[in-house]
């Protein structure tokens, strides 16, 4: 994912927040969604009012499609501003404190469980904490028409907030919110991004520091995530059976992946220099893991080493070797499984951007 550096600016002596970002057609149709989000030629970066609460919407808005960089941001000492919907009631408060219990229970990853917690809050706050027991589905239709729909949030957060009600209904009071006003939009469907062998080779060369080299060529040499490589122990390297176990990786499953000699001698060579004590790459402090901020900075300085110009992030070297396995014949329920995805279609999409697949089809323009 791309990184949107938030920094604080001011235009006419008037704070604003500056978002600075490398072109993306898709991040820059989210920030024109934000009220009063302008481009500022003179500054090279989009340009949003300031609001006590900005840094929350940017970071809820921006899930799952970009990492947020907020370093460069300071909280303004400003006039209380009051709030758009009241406070929540104590008593809903507790039970909503008994929800994460119940979720926290049943083992839900502690995003899911801040995410939920949060969407069912704003909800009972927008019903001005109406007692649960009555709360109806015209209730949940008139919240996503009236908040969710009429301040364009995304459809990503509109799911989270109405799939945590109905999680909470469901569950808590034994009861289902069903509203038939509301329509689930379509996700958009976006192909991955891949890179070509001698791009990733570039990419993987640019960087005389061993540990910078390991972590980039491990994550297009076996296919992972972000979070997999950096969760990595030295355990987890089994040489003498050539394998790599990926333990509680998306969807808290483990996966056992192939790992070859080349990558095992890069590992050994880099083992030799760095002697990690647990994870297989430490930051600066023995025993704890590298972080990922530092991880995506690896990967930009080996872009700008490496003169690639194109806006590559950390998953699409892991989109580049499942493309790459599908060019070379590998079949394509290993590729699910070397990937972990659940389901065969969220693996077929790479047929979609295979280049080997798609030069054997003949145009109907030579025909002329």
């Amino acid at each position: 994912m791309k990184t949107i550096f938030v920094k604080n600016g001011a235009v006419r002596k008037k704070p604003v927040i500056l978002l600075e970002f490398s072109f993306d057609f898709e991040l820059k149709e989210l920030v024109k969604t934000i009220e009063g989000a302008d481009w500022n030629p003179a500054l090279k970066a989009w340009t949003v009012p300031y609001a006590e609460l900005i840094l929350p919407e940017l970071l809820r808005l921006f899930k799952g499609k970009a990492w947020i960089d907020y370093s460069g941001f300071n909280k303004l000492k400003m006039e209380p501003i009051p709030q758009e919907l009241p406070a929540i009631d104590p008593k809903l408060e507790m039970e909503i404190g008994h929800f994460v219990d119940w979720m926290r229970n049943r083992r839900y990853s502690e995003s899911t469980i801040k995410n939920y917690s949060g969407g069912l809050s704003l909800f009972f706050r927008f019903t001005a904490s109406k007692n649960p027991a009555e709360i109806t589905n015209e209730d949940l239709e008139s919240f996503h028409k009236d908040y969710i729909i009429s301040r364009k949030y995304s459809t990503s957060f509109q799911s989270l907030v109405i799939n945590a009600v109905k999680l909470y209904f469901s569950n808590r009071l034994k009861r289902k919110l069903e509203p038939i006003e509301i329509e689930r939009p379509k996700q958009p469907r976006l192909l991955p991004h891949v890179l070509s062998k001698e791009d990733v080779k570039a990419i993987l060369d640019a960087h005389q520091n061993i540990k910078h080299r390991a972590m980039l060529s491990l994550i297009y040499a076996c296919g992972l995530r972000r979070s997999e490589l950096l969760n990595l122990t030295t355990d987890h390297i089994d040489s003498k059976r050539g394998m790599l176990r990926v333990a509680q990786g998306k969807g808290k499953k483990d996966r056992m992946v192939p790992i070859s000699e080349k990558m095992l001698e890069l590992l050994r060579e880099y083992y030799k220099y760095e002697k990690p004590k647990i994870y297989l790459f430490e930051g600066q402090t023995p025993g704890e893991k590298y972080s990922e901020g530092s991880l995506q900075k690896v990967l930009k300085s080996a872009l700008q080493k490496a003169k690639i110009k194109k806006p590559v992030t950390l998953h699409w070297l892991r989109h580049s070797y499942a493309t790459h396995l599908l060019e070379s014949g590998t079949d394509l329920r290993f590729i699910q499984e070397l990937l972990g995805h659940n389901s065969s279609k969220t693996t077929e999409i790479y047929t979609h951007v295979s280049q080997k697949s798609l030069q054997k089809i003949r145009s109907p323009f030579d025909d002329l």
